[in-house]
């Protein structure tokens, strides 16, 4: 009985034993998965806070960007743009992001306090209308087209009325440098002139290609630069310029003075700004004498040394008296007639011709016809009727209208060997696989040696072109201005040159509008010093300014030595 009672108690005993350490390892488990717990929910309670924390920061940048700085992304593709560069890929053209600001007034608390201060950051606005802008509590443009920096400074003032509008602008980084050929765009961005219109479809599809012109920048600004000084020397009323490729038609520099800063974004209706190179109309004068010159002796009437004997002082045609500019020999070669530049002369040359002959032969060389080019401002030559008269007076470029741009284009058909170039604007443009001959090589090769006559001859009317080592070659163009039907004593003088003349690239007409005399210009002529000399006509101004931009530019068009002769010399043979 007893020993069954202390097995009773032992087995209690045991099982109490046994319950104590079980619920001792319970508790210390407890604890464990107590503390276990603990750490996950400190850990889950700090992911949790590191979210919030990264939200808000989120958040408060969004604030920061939508609210205190109060940006709206407007018409960012609406007014896109594709740029355009030079021939070097320099930007002529191009978009750049501009800020409008603007208030909210609703947003303004203190809209005494907030005048004052956006005074301080810009003084010139207009106060009185923001103020009254407040007042109507309406939402409004304080200032637009902010740079970076500008919207900077109002960004500073911490405004949360402050709204700022992000969109593009065009920009042409080079301002006035370009204006004829580039040409604008409207609020709406269109383009309404130059490339900007002509290109304006594929300026506008947004897809990073650029137009590439043929235009050289450092030529622009060197050309404009004596340009410029010409405006000065000759208080003339305009200048132009445009130099040319005579192998590819493809133009390196086209200036036409004055000029305006495509920035301004204005729309300009004075006929001063118009392009004279492309869009003016005008008579040139004795540089048709070379085209009729030139026909002469792709017909074998004539050579170069041919002699045109009697030739008179002056002829009637028609009613008018046509006479010679300065005293000439009665008896002139035909390369004389060029050189010396002889109306009468000319006119004996293009009897021998005949009305019929001339006029497709001009017509040959698109100078009767409007001319294509990348651009819509493009002149239309004068119609008029053919009569022997006409023909007597077209012969030397007088009662014959037609732009600065055709008679280079027709200049460097003729002088590159005779094969005809259409002029262009964007650079290796795919032409026209055919290839039309205007004349042949042997007649382009004597043509190139009597314009290099023109130059050099001790009788020559452009000696002042002469530039050592080009091989300069050209002929002069004086021609009143005829307004309103009448002829006038105001002048336009130009100069063709074409260089070097024994293997032809390069292409520069000069044009000055209404030069007056300049005597006090020191002049470099025949390798002396001069002055004093009271004359208007294109030897002493357009051929004087040619000569100066191609010793400028030379260097840059980088001409090959090989490409000249060791010395200048008009082959016998050749005539």
């Amino acid at each position: 009985m007893k020993k069954t009672k202390n097995k009773q108690n032992n087995q209690r005993s045991f099982y109490f034993n046994e319950y104590n350490q079980n619920l001792i390892t319970e508790k210390k488990s407890g604890v464990l998965n107590i503390s276990h717990d603990r750490i996950y929910s400190l850990f889950f309670i700090f992911l949790c806070l590191i979210f919030i924390f990264a939200t808000k920061i989120f958040f408060i940048s969004l604030k920061s960007y939508d609210s205190k700085s109060q940006f709206k992304n407007h018409s960012t593709y609406k007014t896109s743009r594709n740029d355009i560069v030079d021939r070097k890929g320099e930007y002529i053209a191009r978009n750049i992001p501009v800020f409008h600001a603007a208030i909210k007034p609703s947003l303004v608390k203190d809209k005494k306090r907030f005048l004052i201060k956006l005074k301080l950051i810009d003084p010139s606005l207009d106060y009185i209308k923001i103020k009254k802008n407040l007042d109507k509590n309406s939402y409004f443009y304080i200032k637009k087209n902010l740079t970076l920096d500008e919207k900077n400074k109002f960004w500073s003032l911490g405004e949360k009325g402050l709204i700022f509008e992000i969109t593009q602008t065009r920009i042409y980084p080079h301002k006035n440098l370009f204006s004829h050929v580039l040409g604008q765009i409207d609020i709406d961005n269109n383009g309404i002139s130059g490339i900007e219109k002509f290109y304006d479809t594929d300026l506008k599809k947004n897809d990073n290609q650029s137009i590439h012109l043929s235009l050289d920048t450092n030529l622009q600004y060197l050309i404009r630069e004596e340009l410029l000084k010409s405006l000065s020397t000759f208080q003339s009323k305009g200048a132009a310029s445009l130099l040319m490729d005579v192998n590819t038609g493809e133009i390196l520099s086209l200036i036409s003075l004055p000029d305006y800063n495509l920035n301004l974004r204005q729309d300009l209706k004075d006929k001063n700004f118009t392009n004279k190179i492309t869009k003016g109309v005008f008579e040139l004068g004795s540089i048709f004498k070379t085209f009729t010159l030139a026909l002469a002796i792709e017909n074998d009437l004539y050579s170069p040394s041919t002699i045109i004997k009697n030739i008179p002082d002056k002829i009637q045609c028609s009613k008018f008296t046509i006479n010679e500019h300065d005293e000439m020999p009665s008896d002139l070669t035909l390369k004389e007639i060029l050189v010396r530049s002889s109306n009468i002369g000319t006119i004996k040359v293009a009897r021998s011709l005949g009305e019929d002959k001339l006029k497709n032969f001009l017509e040959d060389l698109n100078l009767l016809n409007k001319i294509n080019l990348e651009l819509d401002e493009i002149g239309s030559p004068l119609k008029f009727l053919w009569n022997k008269c006409k023909l007597e007076t077209v012969s030397y470029g007088h009662g014959i209208t037609t732009t600065p741009l055709q008679a280079a284009s027709a200049y460097a058909s003729i002088t590159n060997g005779g094969i005809v170039v259409n002029p262009t604007l964007i650079k290796n443009r795919t032409m026209n696989s055919k290839t039309k001959r205007i004349v042949s090589l042997k007649t382009s090769k004597n043509i190139n040696n009597m314009l290099r006559e023109v130059v050099v001859s001790a009788d020559g009317t452009a000696s002042l072109a002469e530039v050592n080592g080009y091989y300069v070659g050209g002929k002069t163009g004086t021609a009143n201005k005829n307004i309103n039907g009448e002829y006038t004593s105001k002048k336009l003088t130009s100069f063709i040159s074409v260089f070097p003349t024994n293997n032809p690239k390069y292409l520069l007409l000069t044009l000055i509008d209404e030069p007056k005399p300049a005597p006090e210009l020191v002049y470099n002529y025949r390798g002396k010093k001069i002055s004093g000399i009271h004359r208007n006509e294109s030897g002493w101004n357009s051929a004087y300014v040619a000569g100066k931009i191609i010793e400028k530019i030379g260097p840059i068009l980088a001409i090959n030595k090989n490409d000249f002769y060791d010395n200048y010399v008009v082959k016998k043979s050749d005539w």
